[in-house]
């Protein structure tokens, strides 16, 4: 056996065992590892053909020229065998080992380290088989300068890949924005750079184009988590002195809506004067980009259904045609059956059970639209708000949170339920937490509104009384509490409750 060949033994051998040790210290170049050994054993075929031709040759007495052949075919071989023993070793130096050592290269720097690995080799070898690897340096240098002017756009592509991974401009997870492209980076390679748009379309960017334009990297490198500030503007009517920011700010805090960041909270500003009103934009920090438009859409429902439980009116340009006697019937009309529905819907509670018609009338003028979306917070434990609530369409979660923090859910509230009831009548704080379970459609009513009608006829404060101490004690029946309240006692202590709320005169006849 020849040094040559003791030689490709030598490197086919170590080239197997590093390819089963590829293949077992990293699964994911498993693939790769079993090409190269699949290549290696070909090549050692080859080599065993290429051996078996020559030995017969010799035996025939072939000329000189057959044997010169065989030991270029063997020196090829020899070499695509080194180069994948030098490739394996990069795999493992880069891909197993470094990231032991919580130091993980680009891929660029791997490729370059392997193939600056190779180019030595092949020196050293050419050097030890008799031939100046300088002087072929030389010679090929006019050739190298003609191939590099033709090729200079590819070259650009290379370096600056080779750039923009060295000073990690951009990382593969970035999310980037070129221009009108915005997406997330995949790939980064010698040549071009992926990135994958929201609409599942990959871009392929040449590097070079990144080297001499300008790029957003959308988040703080100095931030462990993703915050991106998204923008949503509002064009807000009237408002007086009223701090119109706080509303929309409150909205999405208290909405919990995905993908958007409570620390650091939203913010709204006052952007610019309108005729009859401002332009506001509420700023809210995006925790994961891929979802901006959708994020977008949940935050202006969320503060549209805020603006309009505030009575507030979106400043948009209106246009309207009047024909007066048409447009009188017709809001006649719909104010009529506006009423009709709120009487209805004010003869489901049982509190309000003893009022005549025109007292129903009365407080049905006195009733706000306040709708909420899914999420909203109604209403939140142990705040003072002097109304209540009648829901006309949806559900909503009652919680009630403990004295250890822990919160439970008590109940569930649909068409028709009243909450808030005790907080207009007697301004006690609120007893739990109400939150949107659907988007909910429903009344409110303050303790103004049914101020006129407590003084008109004050003897309806005891038959509310009553009332309200027949829901606590069917509510108290309804989650089995041993401690009921006795209804003669409670009564009285609400209906005290509710003269002095109101300032009624103490010594009004009740019947």
């Amino acid at each position: 056996m020849s040094s040559m060949q003791r030689e490709i033994l030598i490197a086919g051998a170590l080239a197997v065992a590093l390819s089963l040790l590829v293949m077992a210290l990293r699964p994911a170049e498993r693939v790769r590892a079993r090409n190269l050994l699949i290549v290696v054993l070909l090549l050692a075929s080859a080599q065993v053909i290429n051996m078996l031709v020559a030995h017969v040759k010799v035996s025939l007495s072939a000329d000189d020229a057959s044997r010169v052949i065989h030991g270029w075919i063997a020196d090829i071989i020899y070499l695509i065998v080194t180069a994948i023993v030098i490739r394996l070793v990069g795999i493992l130096l880069f891909r197993t080992w470094l990231p032991l050592l919580r130091i993980r290269p680009p891929q660029i720097i791997e490729d370059l380290v392997v193939a600056l690995m190779v180019i030595a080799w092949v020196g050293m070898w050419l050097r030890t088989a008799g031939m100046d690897f300088s002087s072929v340096l030389t010679t090929s240098a006019v050739l190298t300068g003609i191939v590099a002017f033709s090729m200079q756009d590819t070259l650009g592509n290379i370096l600056g890949g080779l750039a923009l991974q060295l000073d990690r401009s951009i990382r593969i997870g970035d999310w980037v924005r070129i221009d009108d492209l915005s997406g997330r980076v995949m790939e980064i390679r010698w040549r071009y750079t992926a990135i994958e748009t929201r609409s599942r379309e990959t871009v392929i960017v040449p590097n070079s184009s990144l080297m001499r334009s300008r790029f957003m990297v959308i988040g703080a490198r100095s931030d462990t988590a993703m915050h991106w500030r998204r923008s949503v503007s509002f064009s807000l009517t009237g408002g007086g002195m009223r701090n119109l920011g706080s509303i929309l700010e409150d909205a999405v805090l208290n909405a919990n809506i995905a993908h958007v960041s409570v620390d650091p909270p939203p913010s709204c500003v006052l952007m610019d004067l309108l005729p009859d009103g401002g332009r506001y934009v509420l700023r809210y920090w995006l925790t994961d980009p891929q979802f901006d438009d959708v994020t977008d859409s949940a935050v202006r429902i969320h503060c549209q259904a805020a603006i309009l439980r505030a009575g507030i009116r979106v400043a948009i340009p209106v246009e309207e045609h009047f024909v007066t006697k048409e447009n009188e019937a017709f809001h006649i009309a719909r104010d009529s059956a506006e009423q009709r529905n709120r009487i209805n819907a004010l003869k489901q509670v049982d509190i309000f059970r003893t009022l005549d018609d025109a007292e129903l009338a009365e407080l049905a003028s006195h009733l706000v639209h306040a709708p909420f979306a899914a999420g909203d917070v109604m209403t939140r434990q142990s705040s003072v708000a002097h109304w209540l609530y009648l829901i006309v369409k949806g559900e909503a979660d009652v919680w009630v949170q403990g004295a250890q923090g822990a919160r439970s859910l008590v109940a569930t509230l649909h068409d028709g339920h009243v909450f808030g009831e005790m907080g207009m009548m007697t301004g006690e704080p609120r007893r739990a937490t109400v939150i949107a379970k659907t988007d909910v459609d429903c009344y409110r009513l303050d303790k103004e509104g049914f101020r006129r009608i407590l003084t008109a006829r004050p003897d309806i404060a005891a038959e509310i009384s009553h009332a309200l101490v027949d829901r606590e004690i069917a509510l108290a029946q309804q989650k089995a509490l041993v401690d009921q309240p006795e209804p003669e006692k409670r009564c009285a202590d609400i209906l005290a409750r509710i003269r002095e709320f109101f300032a009624m005169d103490v010594d009004t006849p009740t019947t």
